[in-house]
């Protein structure tokens, strides 16, 4: 209704100026004719005639009415060099900022909404480099200032910076204007204010802005000053780290015939494989099939308590790790053309590395580019008694657990994320008598309210104590028996336990690589720009010492960018894309996202619709007795546009894949609905979320006619 009006108001001006032939009263012939009688008339009420003129101004600004050069040689012709400018400057700015605003209320949203994948682009240059944009368009007359005014109006600009930007813009050319206008008798035409001469400097001023980025980035580069350069390099690139990032950085480096250099201080393969997705993934599968057995009925078959020996159970975790070992052993980079080199590398200046090897000597070696993929270690929290009582973490506890014969008979999980509830369940399921602390109001607090509270029934049906809403306090130990105390609204508790799993998070390894000493920022991760640069455009990071994500596919995905960039990015840079990010939590059933859910979406304020399919329907899920979950979609309102996507349900990981290439793609629902799925399977539940998509959206007029139309047919 506002917009309306809105829209009804400025058509009426703006017909209104046309039909009334206003535009005749700002020409330069009209100026002259009337200068002297406005002179007078300033003379007689300076006020009235200051004020009305600021005003006339504003709205033709606003209305993107012709005529703004007219206006501004008026103000110099009637207020004089000063307070003309003085007039003209802020009367242009804020009847811009009133177009600005106008175009952005009106049409902003309808344009964003129609083409905001193909302006993306656009909209991330100016929510990075918006001021220096308008301000080069500002400073250059040639561009029309009206345009200018609507056209921002649909980026994401700030109306402050818009503002100020203009106001300080447009200075230059009020100048030269107001002073034309001190000089109006001598003024033959208009053109005769913009010369050659005048235009070059003022394109010269626009251009400036330009080259004044490029005067910073040099200066950036200065910070390779104090350090020499190497005459020649021994190695094209460096990576630091055998995990996720640094495999695959050292594999693309290999793959391109660079000579690579890969130094992992520990075990190749780094987290995933050692103490995170790998034997996790086993140690689920094991869990999964106890319970099973345990509810044998519910497959028609008797149940039982199955009998198991927990050593075998995590003596097949490390089983598993050596099997999937040897797709990241330093055997096979090397067949490859990587040189893995054991050890502990340091940074010494931007192109040197030293390596204190495993056999104790020390090897140093330069280099054009250097690659960081040191990864991250569990965070242990500050928890007063916590090494009294001791700990284990997803690092150790595969270890630790592999000397024991039966799973721990009172267990406490730390920790209500992903990691924690994978734990909590697999241990829940093995024997142990499980409690899970998490301090946030619910699990999983990342996800969306129903998926949190499915995930912590089923994690209670496997007879996980779960106490949300609970911070930890202290640890305290009484002779062999062990204790965490636990806040909740006020009470203490104490929980006893023979074992305490710290599973509250991940930070990153920033530690005695030489960071510190070459001032490469660093945070909670190492300060990267968007092409993975560090302070120093030849080292670069990736993976979770880089952040934002801590998963083993992201580091896998920034690694690309980071060793392409590294060696050809004196050709062509990429920006690393995060658009598309899926992840999946392996609890029963399974929870996996991409983009947007719901929480999110409200929280960044975008505008969906949600079309959610009920796995519970689902033939194959019914067969299978894994009827529970659900696939739920957002998109944009009316379209089929993905979104986001959440699903859960067994093998959710798995069913999320067709998602996130529509999405990365731009395939929409009915990509999806029009597409062959193999009957039966779990797959058809994306095609069947799709179908309900398309019910909700059906065309209900003509199905009405089409109604009628076959009545006809009958007779």
């Amino acid at each position: 209704m506002k917009r309306g009006l809105l829209i009804l108001l400025i058509f009426g001006l703006i017909v209104g100026f046309f039909v009334l032939d206003l535009g005749h009263y700002l020409t330069l012939e009209s100026l002259k004719h009337w200068q002297q009688d406005f002179i007078t008339l300033k003379a007689q009420s300076p006020w009235l005639v200051t004020g009305g003129f600021f005003i006339a101004y504003v709205v033709s600004t606003a209305l993107s009415l012709p005529g703004a050069v007219i206006l501004t040689l008026a103000a110099g012709a009637l207020f004089g060099l000063g307070v003309g400018v003085l007039l003209a400057s802020f009367a242009s700015s804020f009847g811009a900022t009133l177009a600005f605003l106008a175009s952005r209320f009106v049409l902003r949203d309808a344009v964003q909404q129609r083409f905001g994948d193909k302006l993306k682009a656009i909209n991330e240059g100016f929510a990075r480099d918006g001021a220096l944009y308008l301000f080069t368009l500002r400073l250059v007359p040639v561009f029309p200032f009206f345009l200018i005014n609507l056209l921002l109006g649909l980026t994401p600009m700030k109306t402050r910076t818009f503002y100020w930007v203009s106001q300080v813009g447009m200075l230059a050319g009020t100048l030269v204007f107001v002073n034309a206008g001190t000089q109006l008798a001598a003024l033959q035409s208009l053109s005769g204010i913009l010369s050659p001469p005048l235009l070059l400097s003022f394109v010269l001023l626009g251009v400036f802005p330009m080259i004044a980025k490029k005067f910073t980035a040099w200066l950036q580069r200065r910070v390779y000053a104090k350090w020499q350069r190497p005459a020649r390099f021994d190695r094209n690139l460096i990576v630091i780290g055998g995990g996720a990032a640094g495999l695959v950085s050292a594999y693309i480096a290999a793959a391109v015939k660079a000579k690579v250099t890969l130094i992992e201080t520990h075990k190749m393969g780094g987290d995933c494989l050692n103490y995170g997705c790998v034997p996790s993934k086993a140690l689920i599968k094991s869990a999964k099939l106890a319970s099973q057995i345990r509810h044998g009925e519910h497959y028609g078959l008797n149940a039982g308590a199955p009998e198991f020996s927990f050593r075998k159970v995590m003596a097949r975790v490390h089983k598993v790790i050596s099997e999937v070992a040897p797709h990241d052993s330093a055997e096979r980079y090397t067949s490859l053309g990587v040189e893995v080199l054991q050890g502990y590398a340091r940074i010494t200046d931007p192109w040197t590395v030293e390596i204190k090897l495993n056999d104790g000597t020390t090897q140093t070696l330069t280099t054009r580019s250097i690659v960081i993929a040191t990864g991250a270690r569990p965070f242990v929290p500050p928890l007063p008694g916590l090494e009294e009582v001791g700990y284990v973490t997803s690092d150790t506890l595969w270890s630790t657990f592999a000397e024991l014969d039966a799973a721990p008979k009172r267990l406490v999980v730390l920790g209500g994320g992903p990691i924690g509830c994978e734990l909590a369940q697999s241990f829940a399921r093995l024997g142990s008598n499980v409690t899970q602390v998490e301090m946030a109001p619910r699990i999983m607090i990342r996800e969306d309210l129903e998926v949190s509270e499915l995930a912590r029934a089923s994690l209670s049906a496997d007879g996980v104590e779960v106490l949300t809403d609970h911070k930890a306090v202290r640890c305290e130990k009484e002779g062999e028996r062990k204790y965490i105390v636990v806040e909740h609204e006020g009470q203490s508790r104490r929980i006893e336990f023979d074992v305490l799993i710290c599973a509250v998070g991940r930070s990153a390894r920033l530690k005695g690589f030489g960071l510190e000493e070459l001032g490469i920022p660093v945070q909670r991760t190492v300060t990267t720009n968007d092409y993975l640069e560090t302070l120093y455009p030849n080292i670069y990071a990736a993976g979770d010492v880089a952040g934002p994500y801590q998963f083993t596919h992201t580091a896998a995905h920034q690694a690309w960018y980071a060793a392409v960039n590294a060696l050809f990015g004196d050709f062509k840079r990429f920006k690393v894309d995060y658009s598309v990010i899926p992840w999946a939590t392996f609890i029963e059933p399974e929870v996996a996202r991409v983009g947007l859910n719901e929480q999110e979406a409200r929280e960044q304020g975008v505008a969906y619709e949600v079309t959610k399919y009920g796995i519970d329907d689902l033939d194959r899920a019914i067969a299978d007795g894994t009827a529970n979950g659900f696939v739920k979609v957002l998109t944009v309102s009316g379209k089929d546009k993905i979104l986001g996507v959440t699903i859960v349900g067994e093998h959710a990981g798995d069913l999320l894949a067709e998602f996130v290439l529509a999405m990365k793609h731009g395939l929409g629902l009915n990509k999806i609905l029009g597409t062959i799925h193999t009957y039966p399977t779990m797959a058809e539940a994306n095609k069947y979320a799709a179908g309900e998509w398309k019910r909700n959206h059906a065309p209900q007029r003509i199905l009405a006619w089409l109604e009628r139309y076959h009545a006809w047919k009958r007779g």
